[in-house]
């Protein structure tokens, strides 16, 4: 979980153009806007019971968040960014797989849904991976993404799924 003085983490971790550039905005955060996302990241978890969450490598250093959030109030959008020095070892692939299991374990809801802007091949790989979808492409902040969906029912379909 996240603290309260976690936000210049958050900011480091968005801090420059190769983390953000899929990112709604498409620029480094500032230390305020880390801070107002972990406030509402605080306001989710209280309210839903899942938002996104700090990830630490096996000797306790950050590595990224990830974590499910609502989007849009209907559906449960998995999400999550690493430090540069992570990409390319799997890890986002096993964090978005025990997200994906947890979160049909706790039944929070029958589908997940994530999106990445067009571009990001990696990570549509790692979507992939875990036996999500494609679905019909989503408008955000003027960006046309590409949309991916798991339905629980997938997973036992799927054996390489969480």
């Amino acid at each position: 979980m996240w603290d309260d003085g976690d936000a210049a983490l958050l900011q480091k971790l968005h801090s420059t153009t190769a983390t953000t550039r899929y990112l709604p905005g498409n620029a480094p955060w500032s230390l305020d806007k880390a801070a107002a996302r972990l406030r509402g990241w605080f306001e989710e978890q209280e309210r839903d019971g899942t938002t996104k969450y700090k990830l630490l490598a096996e000797d306790g250093s950050f590595i990224g968040r990830a974590g499910i959030s609502r989007f849009r109030r209907e559906e449960f959008e998995l999400g999550y960014s690493l430090r540069e020095e992570a990409w390319g070892k799997g890890l986002a692939t096993e964090a978005a797989s025990a997200l994906a299991g947890w979160f049909f374990e706790k039944q929070f809801a029958s589908s997940l849904i994530a999106f990445t802007h067009p571009e990001n091949i990696a990570s549509q790989r790692v979507l992939k991976k875990i036996g999500m979808r494609e679905r019909a492409p989503i408008l955000i902040d003027g960006v046309l993404d590409m949309a991916f969906e798991l339905i629980a029912g997938m997973r036992s379909a799927n054996p390489g799924a969480p």
